[in-house]
């Protein structure tokens, strides 16, 4: 296992990572007494990929290392991933799934338990026009052009404001990821929290730290980050979604 290699953000260095040769920027950003490592994606230079089943076997890919391994047949390499979305003890999706135009399945649209069913939740989604975070009845009501997509829940932010059932003083604690998405889609930003955060302060992170008007939770207890640029490549119990960039090895 690769050891991380951790630094210091300043706010105005978020806005000024990307650039057409490194435009995955990886680093830590401490917010209100907690600390997150923040990557940032430029979606005009990189292209974001969703990663669920060997194209071969038909298996669950469930690790970075067989993404890994997929990436470097195809003549490439993974600079960036992170698990996406929740799923079932198969690591089939819970929600909505889009991999390469192709669905796995359907968006749902109904309330339920635990941390999906909490609405509004939400989709990220990515095509065209770069990389957004929809709530999820709008995208039924909008249709957007997605390549890939993947469904979780619940919404962090939905335009501009904190989901409307956070709590600031909840006990509940988890090490948590999400990814936020800027107006334009030209630029994700995908974090994990290194300590044991609520959703408002994590819902916090992604609107008062990163300014993103849409930002959505992938989990809380299997979350998990690759990061070439840091060395840092975190174990764990098999995945389901997994996000990821990559980059051709020539």
């Amino acid at each position: 296992m690769l050891k991380a290699r951790r630094f210091a953000w300043c706010l105005a260095t978020l806005t000024v990572l990307a650039s057409p040769t490194l435009a995955v920027e990886c680093g830590r950003l401490d917010h209100d007494g907690a600390t997150y490592t923040v990557c940032k994606v430029d979606t005009t230079h990189e292209t974001i990929r969703l990663f669920l089943n060997d194209p071969e076997t038909g298996k669950p890919l469930g690790s970075f290392n067989n993404v890994e391994t997929l990436s470097e047949a195809r003549g490439e390499i993974l600079t960036f991933a992170m698990n996406a979305g929740m799923y079932h003890q198969d690591r089939t999706p819970v929600g909505h799934y889009l991999e390469d135009g192709k669905e796995a399945r359907g968006v749902i649209t109904s309330d339920g338990p635990g941390n999906f069913g909490l609405l509004p939740n939400g989709v990220f989604c990515v095509g065209g026009d770069g990389a957004q975070v929809i709530e999820t009845k709008r995208y039924v009501e909008e249709k957007p052009n997605c390549t890939y997509a993947t469904q979780s829940g619940p919404m962090l932010v939905i335009d501009g404001g904190l989901h409307p059932r956070f709590l600031k003083d909840s006990d509940s604690l988890y090490v948590r990821n999400g990814v936020g998405t800027s107006a334009d889609g030209k630029t994700a930003y995908f974090a994990i929290s290194e300590d044991a955060v609520n959703f408002h302060a994590f819902g916090r992170l992604f609107r008062d730290a990163l300014k993103v008007p849409q930002a959505l939770y992938f989990d809380g207890n299997i979350s998990r980050l690759f990061s070439r640029d840091l060395g840092r490549h975190d174990g764990g119990f098999p995945m389901g979604p997994i996000v990821g960039v990559t980059q051709p090895t020539q």
